[in-house]
């Protein structure tokens, strides 16, 4: 790097480098106090669904049933793991970012340059920076030649930008724009070398700006998580408040408080709904594994709940949209347009544009590391007769840097054996009008030409042409006889399948929104080709800075795409959309995303060309990349909550009558019917039912078909809880009648107790096919696939064998062994129940 004068720089001196890290710290983001893993357990044994938990695995432990209670506490503890995990993920995040923004760097001290490790950097280090380079803090440019950087991943632009030498200064403006002197930390050099000296470091710069936004955004419970803990608590309460009231009625009734107690935590047991927050753990667990098979990793469970509910997809463009790289999609010579289709094979280039291609690689680098300039060279290796490139033969004399008067790039090139240079020349289309001297008139043309490429998103980049014999090589470009050879327009191509993943999310009923840093122009165009919709012209991040609350509330609900919008913005319109009530999804793969990536609702990242920060921060990852995986994790998401409600109904409709045959015996003096180990057995039957057969129900006919489900109506409402106990009463009457009838015959207390037992045993399985589809009837869902069904069905018949004619579980159950007719009393009264459980469906299908 000598020609930039590297001799005129000194640098500091390794010892005050020494003594202004040691005052003001390592070039990285703080770590920030980590959470213990103590207070974290304090914190969630808080939580009412796990004292729950506990308090059932250890109630079941004094009553002996030690199956049940290692299953309930091994869940407890799984659920610690999970909130564990998800306490990590934000020092994760903050983790990843300081390996980004901490690369090895070259400084000037003490008049030489040195590799030190990116870390080691302080204020006032002069950096030596060139093609490559990860730029290890935000500086100002001192000297520099050509020098483009990649800002993706702070502003979203998918093309480099251009780098101008500045003078000394003492803050850092904003990035964006071409021709300022500002490197940021993070960023990458994909041209050119330069000197700078570093003006902030760690959380002093725009990446430590970010991660600062990331420890100010929480992530919230799902509406799921709040409503199942309210539930579960109640009934909880309403538990213990039966379980005192028959332990007092015993114990004045005298009929002895032991007794009464054993009555009392049996009638407990039958109340407390502890399925609930173990469906919701194995639903979200089996979820993550079956959307895992679609190409989307899952980081938070809690999202795949709420994602059924999204209606607000937020999309960044670049690299979501995009696949964040530059191709050749329109070429212009000799008065005629050619375009080429995206992600074509080999391209049949006609004869009149090979010039232009030859040109274009000619006035590039040999071995490209910017953007567009690998476009075109790969535009001139997939043609049907590729492009000759001359560089591989031909030696590069001399080259004449981009500058701010001089917006095109010039290589002079001598052909083998040859009396003359060969100049090409590319770069902006009205400099390249301005070196080829063009009258007012075809600079006009080449202008409207341009001005067309340019409305349809495309950069466009003008290319000349020259030829000189061997002397001395002119001071500029200006002194060569350029002529004009044509216009290459460059786009970044949108993903495949994108259109067609944003039609399914429209008939889904989900908004798309596109939320990007690139220019209005160029995000309008891309919103064309993928089919997005929107009531309102393209709002603008400096329009949104002069916007109220209230008007950025009445604006995000008509505006479809959000142009020129930094990182704070982003999650400014994040935190607008919760505000009006919407499930927020927000997708992207940027540094500049993370933030609004955590505050949303689902943060949804792309996992190849995803940054760690941004993967950090989402709740979903998408493994392949692939735009459409969202809709199927959108289904997904739609399938698991509908199963969710399901087995919930299913839940209260089976507690219903063992709570009714638990506590009305007690009231009429009654044998009683159901014992702790009887509730242990049936929970044995209902957790399986709840957690595996519903959870693998396949999803309804028309789950893409309606809208996101109101995310303020909650998954218990009144109609389908009201629904559920009606079943529940239902089979509790028929049970009843049964028990009455042979306990009135005269039949022994083990026989009538073996008989009603066996009954309910039927009536769950009745409950069971009933609600496996509110949709379909009976006979349909048996022919639907769901092979949990038929293996806990077999289950089901062999253990009820064992306990009703093994000798040894007979004495355990308190149960007589029942003859063939009593079974097949049991068996009639079972199917009668299936039967009238059919025939509510029937009724309610019919009501709605």
């Amino acid at each position: 790097m000598q020609d930039l004068g590297q001799a005129s720089f000194k640098g500091i001196s390794e010892a005050e480098a020494a003594r202004r890290l040691a005052a003001k710290g390592f070039n990285e983001l703080p770590a920030g106090g980590r959470i213990g893993f103590f207070t974290m357990l304090l914190d969630v044994g808080r939580e009412p669904m796990f004292i729950l938990l506990l308090g059932a695995g250890l109630l079941y432990l004094v009553l002996g049933n030690t199956t049940e209670a290692l299953v309930l506490l091994f869940f407890v503890f799984v659920i610690i793991g999970i909130t564990f995990y998800q306490e990590r993920k934000t020092e994760h995040a903050l983790d990843s970012l300081r390996d980004l923004s901490s690369p090895r760097a070259r400084v000037i001290r003490d008049g030489e340059v040195k590799r030190i490790a990116g870390r080691e950097i302080v204020r006032g280090d002069l950096l030596a920076v060139d093609e490559g380079d990860r730029v290890p803090a935000d500086a100002v440019l001192l000297s520099c030649v050509n020098l483009f950087v990649d800002e993706s991943l702070l502003t979203g632009e998918s093309a480099p930008v251009r780098k101008a030498a500045g003078k000394p200064a003492r803050k850092v403006c904003p990035p964006g724009g071409e021709g300022t002197p500002f490197i940021y930390s993070g960023t990458m050099v994909v041209k050119g070398k330069g000197f700078a000296m570093v003006l902030e470091t760690g959380e002093a710069t725009r990446m430590g700006g970010i991660g600062k936004s990331l420890e100010s955004v929480s992530p919230e419970k799902t509406p799921l998580q709040k409503e199942s803990g309210r539930l579960v608590r109640n009934f909880a309460l309403a538990g213990l408040s039966f379980c005192a009231f028959v332990i007092v009625l015993y114990g004045v009734a005298g009929k002895g408080w032991l007794s009464g107690l054993l009555a009392g935590i049996t009638l407990a047991m039958a109340i407390l709904p502890e399925e609930i927050p173990v469906v919701l753990i194995v639903f979200l667990a089996l979820g993550a594994w079956r959307i895992s098979r679609n190409h989307v990793l899952t980081r938070r469970l809690a999202a795949i709940e709420i994602l059924g509910a999204a209606t607000t997809l937020c999309v960044d463009k670049t690299g979501t949209l995009t696949e964040n790289r530059m191709s050749v999609g329109k070429l212009f010579a000799n008065g005629v347009f050619l375009d080429i289709p995206e992600r074509s094979g080999a391209v049949a280039l006609p004869e009149g544009f090979h010039e232009l291609v030859q040109y274009g690689i000619l006035a590039s680098q040999r071995d490209p590391f910017d953007p567009m300039e690998k476009a075109i060279a790969d535009l001139g290796k997939k043609g049907v007769e590729p492009v000759r490139n001359l560089q591989d033969d031909w030696s590069l004399v001399h080259s004449y840097p981009l500058s701010e008067k001089m917006l095109a790039l010039t290589q002079v090139w001598r052909p083998p054996e040859s009396a003359e240079y060969v100049i090409a020349a590319k770069g902006a289309p009205e400099a390249i009008a301005d070196l080829c001297h063009i009258d007012p008139q075809n600079a006009s043309v080449i202008e409207k030409v341009a001005g067309e490429m340019a409305a349809s998103g495309l950069r466009v980049l003008g290319v000349a042409r020259s030829r000189l014999e061997l002397v001395r090589l002119p001071d500029s470009p200006d002194g060569f006889n350029f002529k004009f050879v044509g216009l290459l327009g460059l786009a970044d191509p949108v993903r495949p399948g994108v259109p067609d993943a944003i039609r399914e999310c429209q008939s889904a009923g989900v908004r798309v929104l596109m939320i990007t840093g690139d220019y209005p122009g160029t995000a309008g165009n891309i919103a064309a080709r993928i089919g997005l919709k929107h009531d309102r012209a393209i709002v603008t991040g400096p329009e949104l800075d002069a916007m109220t609350e209230d008007e950025l509330g009445a604006c995000i609900g008509a505006a479809g795409v959000f142009a020129r919008v930094v990182p704070t913005q982003k999650l400014r319109l994040v935190r607008a959309l919760k505000a009006r009530g919407e499930i927020v999804a927000m997708t992207g793969d940027g540094v500049n995303d993370a933030p609004a990536l955590k505050a949303a609702h689902i943060g949804v990242a792309m996992g190849g060309r995803g940054t760690d920060v941004a993967r950090e921060a989402a709740a979903l990852v998408l493994t392949d990349d692939d735009f459409s995986s969202i809709v199927r994790a959108v289904r997904l998401g739609r399938r698991i909550y509908d199963n969710i409600r399901k087995a919930v109904t299913y839940t209260f409709a089976v507690h219903t009558p063992i709570i009714g045959l638990t506590l009305i015996p007690l009231f009429f003096g009654w044998p009683l019917v159901l014992f702790p180990v009887h509730i242990v057995f049936l929970e044995l039957i209902i957790d399986p039912a709840c957690s595996i057969v519903f959870e693998a129900e396949p999803a309804e006919s028309d789950v893409m078909r309606r809208p996101p489900r109101d995310p303020g109506a909650p998954l218990f409402g009144w109609q389908g809880l009201s629904f559920s106990i009606f079943q529940g009463l239902s089979v509790l009457a028929a049970v009843m009648v049964f028990f009455i009838f042979f306990f009135y015959r005269g039949y022994d207390e083990g026989s009538v107790r073996a008989m009603t037992f066996s009954t309910l045993i039927f009536a769950n399985v009745g409950l069971i096919m009933a609600n496996r589809s509110w949709t379909r009837t009976i006979i349909t869902t048996l022919k639907s696939p769901n092979a949990s069904f038929w293996w806990l069905l077999a289950g089901i018949a062999f253990v009820l064998a064992l306990v009703l004619y093994v000798p040894a579980l007979n004495r355990l159950f308190l149960f007589d062994r029942l003859a063939l007719p009593e079974l097949t009393a049991s068996l009639a009264a079972g199917a009668f129940i299936i039967f009238w459980l059919e025939a509510l469906k029937y009724l309610r299908r019919r009501r709605t």
